[in-house]
Formats: structure tokens, sequence, C-alpha cells
């Protein structure tokens, strides 16, 4: 008698399954692959990205970042190292390039040590071990740095904005930043409290990027809603309005049946008086500004303007609480709570034409708690690309305020990462050991990765850089545009410590979970851009248009 035993399937017959060896080949390929997307666009000679998605909007950038949220990536480790960049943009506003660099060469490595049979359990191990080290050999590297030295938090910001479209008027720029940040930030048990969300950056088309001015107060891209009320109003005393300055309609569904025309004259009139008391109210309290979140009656703008008010509707309530900020006024929602002590200050608020548009600016404001950088560029590709690096030196300075501690840039931290951590796996037993050492390696990518973008040979170059750490020059770099290796923090390329230690711990943490995953499973037709896409050559999950990087 003959067993006939039958083929059990547990998964639905159109789901792929690719496990062992396979899977971690797979990727590592596709975690290796986002690495060298970005790759080329790393310090002050790295490249631009055009990225143009689907609807045909072109970006040119070489924020980190942004190229890989505009890829639009599919495949599922690729995916969680564009998570990398999305982290360190949030914590840091910098550094999304080194992180995602950084997760790509770990895993190289690691796939180096697969090959020789070490198992990835004792790879992940050597990797936390290693990760935790280099916490400890970075906070011990770092420099103070007072919110007083403002030539050096300038020098951070020029450092941020060195190989980006803000460049050329690096130093305008710098200033720009550390004014701004200098101005909202407070201190709390000692310490710095900044929220960079109390920096607004506003863009606008025209003039050219030397025209980008810092606000001591906001600009709105709003106008007067009257033509006659006044443009300019000195010595301004503003009311935050957060309620409709229009006759109110019933909440229920009601219905006003009228028998007599005199009737109709009279319920007029009587929704007039209800705007005129509005308008007095507003005028009894002494403001002479309305910024108001929601619509105005086109009765109370005649009354506003009459009254020389200057008034703007619509306004957003982000901007409404920066307002707020930024004349120490208070949003009133009600408007029996008028009263002259809930009114903010500004010593100007007016409407000034920029470009086709008008604007309208609350300047002058005294202990402003928001400020705004208008930003000024010849096209909108110029003015975006001055937004994104104005938004990573602004991080970058609050970063350094915020823990008072820097370090100097140009690749010098990850050499003096890499001479300690080899230091410290020979003080290990065991083949953990081996996992650090790799670890030491792949630091190395960093200052490798800025000389092959300079066109420098990089083998020389990281030769003199390691002879120069090993007589303890720890903030030896690469200048990148003599070929040599420099004092990076006499040259003043900083760095706050902040962009490194976020960097190093969010690319190992990325790296051990995707070398523990032994097994990739993707359900079939059901599921919806998650899985593996049909076709998909080994190694190279659907990266969404990646081979023609």
């Amino acid at each position: 008698m003959t067993n006939n035993l039958q083929p059990i399937f547990i998964m639905p017959e159109d789901s792929t399954r690719t496990s062992g060896k396979d899977a971690q080949r797979m990727n590592i390929t596709a975690a290796k692959l986002v690495a060298e997307s970005v790759r080329t666009t790393l310090g002050p000679k790295g490249m631009d990205k055009m990225v143009v998605d689907s609807m045909g909007d072109v970006t040119v950038t070489n924020d980190g970042v942004t190229i890989l949220e505009e890829m639009n990536i599919e495949h599922p480790s690729a995916k969680m190292i564009v998570e990398i960049a999305k982290t360190q943009e949030n914590e840091v506003g910098d550094g999304t390039t080194t992180a995602v660099v950084l997760a790509g060469e770990l895993l190289k490595k690691a796939e180096g040590l697969l090959d020789q049979e070490i198992h990835p359990t004792v790879i992940a191990k050597g990797y936390r071990l290693a990760a935790e080290k280099a916490q400890e050999i970075l906070n011990a590297l770092a420099v103070n740095v007072s919110e007083n030295d403002l030539k050096t938090l300038e020098k951070i910001a020029i450092t941020a904005m060195t190989g980006k479209g803000a460049e050329a008027k690096k130093e305008h720029l710098a200033q720009i930043t550390v004014q701004a940040l200098t101005r909202v930030s407070t201190k709390e048990n000692g310490k710095n409290n900044i929220d960079i969300a109390n920096v607004k950056i506003e863009k606008k088309i025209g003039g050219s990027v030397e025209d980008t001015e810092l606000i001591q107060g906001l600009v709105l891209d709003k106008e007067r809603v009257n033509g006659s009320m006044p443009r300019v109003v000195n010595n301004a005393r503003i009311a935050l309005i957060d309620t409709a300055l229009e006759i109110k309609n019933t909440e229920t569904d009601a219905k006003i049946s009228i028998t007599d025309p005199e009737k109709m004259q009279a319920f007029l009139d009587m929704e007039e008086n209800m705007l005129r008391k509005m308008v007095d109210k507003i005028v009894a309290s002494g403001a002479n500004v309305i910024f108001c979140q929601k619509g105005i009656d086109d009765l109370a703008q005649h009354f506003l303007a009459k009254k020389g008010i200057y008034a703007t509707r619509r306004v957003k309530k982000s901007d409404m609480e920066l307002l707020s900020k930024a004349t120490t006024g208070n949003i009133i929602s009600n408007l029996e709570d008028l009263a002259p002590s809930e009114l903010g200050k500004a010593g100007v608020v007016e409407e000034i034409k920029v470009g086709d548009e008008s604007m309208t600016y609350v300047r002058e404001c005294k202990n402003a708690g928001a400020v705004t950088i208008l930003i000024r560029g010849g096209t909108e590709h110029v003015v975006d690309e001055i937004k994104r690096a104005m938004e990573d030196a602004i991080g970058d300075v609050a970063a350094a305020l915020k823990n008072n501690k820097v370090v100097a840039g140009a690749g010098a931290p990850e050499m003096e990462l890499a001479k300690e951590l080899r230091k410290y796996a020979d003080s290990l037993s065991g083949r953990e050991q081996l996992a650090v050492q790799a670890f030491a390696e792949a630091m190395e990518v960093i200052p490798r990765t800025l000389a092959e973008n300079a066109g420098l040979d990089p083998i020389d170059v990281l030769a003199d850089l390691k002879s120069k750490h090993d007589k303890n020059e720890k903030w030896a770099g690469i200048n990148v545009f003599t070929g040599k290796v420099m004092d990076a923090w006499k040259n003043g390329v900083i760095e706050p410590l902040k962009i490194k230690t976020q960097a190093v711990s969010s690319a190992a943490e990325v790296a051990v979970m995707i070398l523990r995953i032994d097994d990739i499973i993707a359900s079939g037709s059901s599921n919806h851009g998650g899985g593996m896409p049909e076709g998909m050559p080994p190694g190279m999950g659907g990266m969404g248009g990646m081979p023609h990087m």
C-alpha cells in the first residue's frame, strides 16, 4: 500500500515567500540601492537630483529626505531605510543623507560577515555594542558651545548650507538663521528651549537670494479685506479674533416669514445694527488692526474701513497662534471678551506688494516670540531649494543650542569614531569583535564619500586622514576644495553633536532590524503596494525607477 502524501498549502497560491540567505541578500541589496541613490549628494561637492513625480512636478534638490520621499519607493526593506531619513529630519532637520549612507554601509559590511558564516544575531549583538560605544565616544569628543557664541552658531549654519542651493549667499542667510533662533529661544530650568515652529519661513518668487530678510514679527500671505482701509498702521494695537464678524445663521432650520414690506426694512436695519455693534465693540477696545480667523461681512468691512481699522480675514489657525506669540496678544473667540488688555502690539502693520501679490507685514514687535524669514529668489525651484537649506540650517543651530554640544564636520568625527571603535573591538573576545570592527570600517564611508564626491582619490585621502588621527589630531577632516587634510574646527566646519548621535543610532537600529529578518512573506493580490511587485528580480524590489538614478 503506497502513501500518497498531498502537498499542504498554508498560504494563498499567489503569495510569495523568500527565506534564509536569499531573504537577507534581497533586503541588504535593496537597502544598499537606496543608500547609493543619495550617496552622491553628500558633502559640499555633492551633486543634485532632479525628481519628477507622477504629476510631472519637478524637484531639484540634494536634500536626502526630499529625494527619498519624492522617489516613491516600493520595496518594504527600502522603505525602512527611508524611515531613517524621516526620523533624522524630524529629530534634527539635517544629516539625512549621512544616516542613510551609514545604514547602507553597515549592511554592506554585514554581508561580508554573513559570507564568513557568522550568524546574523552575532552581528546584531556586535552592532548594538558598537552603537552604544559610539555614543560614548561622540559625547566625549563634543565641545560645549554657548548661545552667546554667535560666531560659532553662524559657522554651524554655514556648514549646513554649504553644498546646497543657498551656498552663494550662505553668510547672509546664516546671520538671519542665528538672529531668528536667538530671538525665539527661551530659558527653562537653565536650558535653552527652542520651538523651531516659531520661525515661520515664507517664500516669494522675485528679487534675488540676497533680498531674503528677517522680520521681527510675521508676514502673512493675506491682504486687507477692503481697499479703503489704511494701507499702513503705525503703533498697531491688534485684535486676534476667532469668530466670524457676520450675522450668525441659526443652528436649526428656521424660517422667517415677513408679510409687510416695512418689516422687511426693519429686519435689514436690525442686521445692520448688529454688525455696527460688533464694530463698535472692536473700536471701544482700542484696536486698530484685526486678524480674523473666520469671515468678515461686507457691511462690517465698510464700517471697519470708515473707522480706519486694518482687517484681514480667514487667517490660518497656525498663523493666528504665531501672531499671538509675536504680538503677545490673546486670541478671542467671543467679542464680549475683547478688552484693551487682550490686544497685541506691533510697531507697524502694513500691506506690501511682493511680486504680483499683496502680503501683510506685522513688524517691529517687541519681545517677539515668533519671527518670519521671507525667502526670495529668481525661480520657484531656487526658492524651494533655499527654503530646504534654511530649514537644515535652522535645525542644526537649534540642535546645537538645545544640547550646547558641537563637533567638527568634514568627516573628522567619523574617522575618530572608526579609530576608537577599532581599539574597543580589540578589547572584546568572541565573534562580536568582528562585527564591531565591521561597524568601525563602516564609519569611514562618510569621509570616503566626501572625497569621491569631490573627485579626489579616496584611498590616498583616507590614508592621510588615518595617519593624522593616529597622531591624535581629532579634528582632522577633508578640505574638499583643496583636496588636502585640514583641521576642520579651525576652518569653521562645525555641526551639532545631535546630527552624529542620531544618525549613528538610527542607522545601527535599522541595520540590526533588517539583519534579523530571514523570511519575507508577501501575500497575494489583496496587498496593495506593500508586498513584492510582480516579476521582481531577486534583490531589486520595485524600487520606483531606481536603476535609472
